[in-house]
């Protein structure tokens, strides 16, 4: 249509370019809004997918994290036996292996003593001297009365002897010879009567001196000199004059309690400490046992036998003897594995299927962190460590995983500041 017709018909040409310009811009922004909208719709639809991949996800963690606290762990451990005895402590006084107080036999005044306390002696060595007037005395009386009893017996021998002649000749009478013969048999038990009476003053008299009736050391010093020594009314024991000891070896009585007492034997070696004494530990030996618990106590005695040869350990020191007991064939398991319920002691039991069973147990010894089982309990029963109270019977339980061991080579972590 040329610009003569648009003229004709009274509408304004329209030049080609501009209008080609004013449609392409138009085109463009159809496009782009298109494409806009394309983005905003593709970046809505990632944003609802990314909600509900994220919602699916919470979802499956959380159910996975209620699953898991859902689960009861546990740690077990085999019960175990000991392979070592245990070591038992018990104090213990020290004596004397010998241990004897030395009286006089011998009553009168102390003239001299000889060794003090502390002092070593030897079997027979003088420790005192008595003087002892009446005993003198007595002695010298008794001599007389045996020098009297000898000259009648002579007397009476020589009667006997004429009379026996007379008889021959029949001067005298039957009768009369066998009285003369009696006379001679009396006059012989008077001699007799007066030399066991003679002898007893002798040996009376040689108590005077008081010795050592075995070698050790004198603990005790009763007496001074110009003291009264009683020998004691009727013969018996009166006041000791001297405590002898004899310091090597030592004896040391424990006494076990009735659930050892069956592992002691005698022969066993046993370690003394003292505390005074520290670092230092003495070896002995059990020496007997009283075989018997007494009733009263529900112990048996036990006697160690301590060398001490370099007289290290006195005699009436507080000790400690640490016995070694055999390993008992019972099996052992610890102390925190024990539940203390109303109808009893219980353990509790893993099997293969995870689930509890509370196992009735009697226990024996209690070792402090472990505790010796005797009957309820088997080697290959896995038992639950730290039970809970509110564990019961059929509960299913999920077993840990044991922790590694640490690396003793491996360097200590250090806590921050």
């Amino acid at each position: 249509m040329t610009e003569q017709r648009h003229s004709a018909l009274a509408i304004h040409p329209i030049a080609v370019e501009e209008g080609e310009g004013e449609l392409l811009r138009r085109r463009q922004i159809v496009k782009r809004t298109r494409w806009l909208v394309v983005i905003v719709l593709v970046l809505l639809a990632l944003g609802a997918a990314r909600t509900v991949i994220v919602r699916i996800a919470n979802a499956r963690a959380l159910e996975a994290g209620t699953s898991e606290r859902a689960k009861l762990y546990v740690q077990t451990a085999l019960p175990r036996t000991p392979t070592a005895g245990q070591t038992l402590a018990l104090p213990g006084t020290l004596q004397g292996f010998v241990q004897s107080p030395i009286s006089a036999r011998a009553s009168g005044y102390l003239k001299r003593w000889t060794k003090d306390i502390g002092s070593r002696v030897e079997k027979g060595e003088l420790l005192a001297e008595i003087e002892t007037p009446e005993i003198d005395q007595q002695l010298s009386q008794a001599v007389a009365a045996r020098a009297q009893a000898a000259s009648g017996l002579a007397l009476a021998q020589s009667t006997a002897e004429r009379w026996e002649n007379l008889r021959k000749k029949d001067v005298v009478s039957q009768q009369d010879l066998d009285e003369r013969r009696s006379a001679v048999a009396q006059a012989t038990s008077n001699v007799a009567a007066a030399d066991a009476n003679v002898q007893r003053l002798k040996q009376t008299e040689g108590f005077k001196r008081i010795v050592a009736p075995f070698a050790g050391v004198i603990t005790r010093r009763n007496v001074d000199v110009g003291d009264l020594i009683d020998a004691g009314a009727g013969g018996g024991a009166g006041r000791a004059l001297f405590m002898l000891a004899q310091t090597d070896p030592l004896r040391v009585y424990i006494n076990v309690p009735q659930a050892y007492a069956q592992l002691v034997k005698a022969g066993q070696p046993v370690v003394v400490t003292q505390a005074e004494l520290r670092g230092q530990t003495f070896k002995g030996e059990v020496a007997r046992t009283s075989g018997a618990i007494d009733a009263t106590t529900r112990m048996m005695q036990v006697e160690v036998s301590l060398p001490n040869r370099d007289g290290a350990l006195l005699p009436g020191a507080y000790v400690q003897v640490s016995l070694p007991l055999a390993a008992a064939r019972t099996i052992t398991v610890p102390a925190n594995a024990l539940l203390f319920r109303a109808e009893g002691t219980r353990i509790a039991v893993v099997d293969a299927q995870g689930r509890i069973g509370l196992r009735p147990v009697t226990l024996g010894r209690n070792y402090g962190e472990n505790v010796e089982v005797i009957d309820g309990l088997g080697s290959n029963d896995r038992m639950v460590l730290n039970p809970s109270d509110s564990l019961a019977e059929g509960d299913v339980v999920t077993v840990a995983p044991d922790a590694p061991p640490a690396d003793p080579k491996a360097p200590a972590k250090k806590e921050p500041a």
